[in-house]
């Protein structure tokens, strides 16, 4: 081949000696891509700091949900006993819930009052033994040498008001009283319209879907009504229950302050794990300062039966309703309380449960669509 042959006009000369060098390659984007991109996490934002600010009544308005599923099989046994008015229903369920607080409270108010009296009444005489190093109170003080604390304290300046805080404790009671009233008040309100126009608002939401698809969504509906409904109901049942057994033990023993001490078990037993061991704890303490006997039936009392709550009675409350395993709740509660403090852990086994029907109904759905693919498609 000659070399002229090579060198003909039109054909490139390839050099072989350095390697191609590869094409620059550029990522473009769009400048209406980045404004969405920009607007949606300003709507992010925007949305997580109105729920940091509002979380109080966020707060409100899960406990009033609460109620009302809890409430509203109530008003669905009127509705199915002849008052047939929605309305007509939901104020009878919340009289009668009304009424039932009020009757539980004419029980136990007095005997609150009394234990209080008594307790102001006999504050001397601790504070007494205290001074003098008798009785429990007093060896405790001695022990951890308090007196001498408080004295130190009030030497170093700035008296009561600086131990106690007078001033701003007085502020901080009188707002969390006031807070606890409106609270109270707004979550009645709530619970209230919740029962009245609660089926209009689901109906309104069900036809915004596709008419299609809107069986589905009502079974996953009832399905998630079933598992919060029959947990908080399943959940208040339970706490009743402790805080019963505990007053009647407390009586038994002659504990003071133990109709108190059990409203306090039953309120404690609400938070699920923690709160049983917590109220185990303080009433225990209570006890062992009254007596060493009291102290130890009572404690021998809180074990065994968190062992009846732990293993009878809450496997059949969540086994009928919530249907989770305890490996599964132990989770949700430990992620709840590290989000949410004790609402969170109260939240978390409903919350758990609701994830697991949209699960178990997606997992159902894709089912159904992978057996009619192959009969669609044909032989």
């Amino acid at each position: 081949m000659r070399i002229s042959s090579l060198l003909r006009p039109g054909r490139p000369i390839e050099p072989r000696c350095c390697p191609s060098v590869p094409e620059e390659r550029v990522v473009t984007f769009k400048p209406r891509a980045i404004l969405v991109a920009i607007g949606i996490v300003l709507a992010v934002a925007a949305i997580l700091a109105v729920v940091w600010i509002s979380r109080q009544v966020l707060t409100w308005i899960l406990v009033a949900l609460f109620l009302a599923l809890a409430l509203n099989p109530a008003v669905e046994f009127f509705q199915r006993r002849g008052v047939k008015r929605r309305g007509a229903a939901t104020a009878v369920t919340v009289l009668l819930t009304i009424g039932a607080i009020v009757a539980l409270g004419s029980l136990f108010v007095p005997t609150l009052y009394n234990e209080a009296r008594g307790f102001g009444e006999a504050l001397p005489g601790y504070v007494d033994d205290v001074t003098h190093g008798r009785g429990e109170f007093g060896r405790l003080a001695e022990r951890y040498q308090l007196e001498q604390r408080v004295r130190e304290a009030v030497n170093e300046g700035g008296g009561a008001a600086r131990i106690l805080g007078l001033s701003g404790t007085a502020l901080a009671v009188t707002k969390g009283v006031l807070t606890f009233v409106v609270a109270i008040v707004t979550i009645a309100f709530m619970t209230f319209f919740m029962l009245l126009e609660g089926p209009m608002w689901v109906e309104r939401f069900y036809g915004l879907l596709p008419e299609a698809s809107r069986p589905k969504w009502r079974k996953i509906g009832y399905d998630i009504y079933l598992t919060v409904g029959g947990y908080v109901t399943g959940n208040l049942l339970i706490s009743v229950i402790a805080g019963i057994t505990s007053t009647l033990v407390l009586l038994i023993m002659g504990v003071p302050y133990a109709v108190a001490l059990g409203v306090l078990v039953a309120i404690l037993d609400l938070i699920p794990l923690a709160g049983a061991t917590l109220a185990a704890i303080i009433v225990s303490t209570v006890a062992f300062i009254h007596s060493i006997p009291a102290g130890i039936v009572v404690l021998i009392f809180f074990i065994v039966y968190q062992q009846i709550e732990n293993h009878l009675l809450q496997p059949l409350v969540y086994s009928r309703t919530v249907q989770l395993s305890p490996l599964a709740i132990l989770i949700a509660v430990l992620i709840g309380a590290k989000i949410a403090g004790i609402l969170g852990a109260l939240a978390a086994i409903p919350v758990a449960g609701t994830i697991q029907v949209l699960l178990l109904a997606w997992l159902a759905s894709r089912r159904a669509d992978e057996t009619a693919a192959p009969a669609r498609a044909g032989p």
